[in-house]
């Protein structure tokens, strides 16, 4: 029976009859695009038209501020500080919690590149200088410490067998080498 419904969906699409593909990957039939509300509009030039792009993005008009206008595409949509989740409160009741977001909340435009998993641009507790003091001095340490185990050759302490009085009670220590 699979066959016969495949055989008249290949029909369809041979004779350019019906959704097709196209319905198949723009997954229209489930209703997961994005609609032309939700969609950045044009890039706003007077007062009235950055007022009613805050409020469509549920924003104040004193927060919100559009991408410049470079052509690249980004039309009215906000620029948000480029703050990674690691950042949020873990404490606060979010709607969606794994990503520390509420509902109707703008997302970043990057928003994949800052979620917790990869990029986190909250403040390092322990400034640049101070690590790369701490790495420069462990490395400056260790390379000292090879040279001087180079200049310096230390050896296992060696015991002959004629000194020892029998329970590892040793007289003598004879280092082999010096």
């Amino acid at each position: 029976m699979a066959g016969v419904g495949f055989r008249r969906w290949a029909q369809a699409l041979s004779k350019g009859r019906g959704p097709g593909i196209s319905a198949l990957l723009s997954g229209r039939r489930a209703a997961s695009g994005v609609s032309k509300a939700d969609l950045p509009g044009p890039c706003p030039t007077s007062p009235d038209e950055k007022a009613a792009a805050a409020k469509k993005y549920s924003m104040t008009v004193e927060d919100y501020e559009p991408y410049p206008d470079k052509g690249e595409g980004y039309g009215d949509y906000p620029m948000l500080p480029e703050k990674s989740q690691c950042e949020r409160d873990p404490w606060y009741e979010w709607d969606h919690p794994d990503l520390r977001r509420n509902w109707g909340e703008p997302l970043q435009w990057d928003f994949d590149m800052f979620i917790r998993n990869r990029v986190d641009t909250s403040p390092s507790p322990v400034d640049w200088s101070t690590m790369c003091k701490q790495l420069f001095g462990f490395i400056g340490f260790m390379l000292f410490m090879f040279y001087v185990g180079e200049k310096i050759p230390a050896y296992q302490p060696v015991v002959s067998t004629d000194k020892c009085l029998g329970l590892f009670i040793c007289t003598k220590f004879y280092f082999k080498g010096m």
